[in-house]
């Protein structure tokens, strides 16, 4: 389960941000995660709230915004969203195929009051 370690970073992150901006309370934290990250939105969520406990994001609301990859075909050069690593060419069945993107986990946006 690397949603903890990754919820730990981004408490880091989040404590700054309150301190910086001399804010108390932190009520929603936008996230944009990448398909292939393999972070379950479950997990992450129930750490989130473990590792939030006693923080100014405690209570805060996560919204999760799931990224897909694009996908190109090797074969056909079809351009088209991946769903999974290991999906093949919808044009042409292919299994020759470059990903770009999916892989970022990136805090979008802190809502505070």
């Amino acid at each position: 389960m690397h949603e903890a370690s990754i919820v730990a970073g981004m408490m880091h992150i989040l404590e700054d941000e309150a301190r910086r901006h001399n804010v108390s309370r932190i009520t929603r934290v936008r996230l944009s995660v990448g398909l292939f990250t393999a972070v379950e939105p479950k997990t992450l969520e129930a750490c989130f709230e473990l590792y939030a406990e006693g923080t100014a994001a405690e209570g805060a609301e996560l919204d999760i915004t799931t990224v897909p990859a694009e996908g190109r075909c090797l074969d056909c050069g079809h351009k088209f969203p991946m769903t999974s690593p290991r999906c093949r060419c919808p044009e042409c069945g292919s299994l020759r195929l470059e990903g770009k993107g999916g892989r970022d986990f990136l805090i979008t946006g802190i809502d505070a009051c």
